[in-house]
């Protein structure tokens, strides 16, 4: 079980650099790749997977913060998925957005590693 947890734990971060290394290199001209929405998925997927291995593998857990963070991935999964329907349409996607999908990416992966 711990093998499994710690192959969660990586895809987990791969999710996180796909976002944030795709809304860095854009920064410039900010948009939503539809790669973000698979990182955003992918985090969520494996975040979930992680918070139901908890139990079995007897981790003390903070589940307010796992709470938190769960919102705020779906709100970045809901966000990328909006603005990389907009960037298969070839429709402007609003610099917000795409600030939002990153930015909120970020304070995911700082809530992950500041909050004890």
């Amino acid at each position: 079980m711990q093998i499994l947890y710690n192959i969660l734990v990586f895809l987990h971060i791969v999710g996180a650099a796909m976002i944030v290394g795709i809304w860095i290199g854009n920064m410039k001209k900010p948009t939503v790749h539809p790669r973000q929405f698979d990182g955003a998925a992918l985090q969520v997927l494996t975040g979930v997977a992680m918070m139901g291995l908890i139990p079995a593998l007897d981790i003390d857990a903070n589940y307010v913060k796992l709470g938190i963070k769960l919102a705020i991935g779906l709100v970045v999964a809901v966000l990328a998925f909006l603005g990389a329907r907009k960037y298969k349409r070839n429709q402007p996607v609003a610099a917000g957005m795409a600030h939002a999908v990153g930015g909120l990416a970020l304070l995911n992966i700082a809530l992950a590693t500041l909050w004890n």
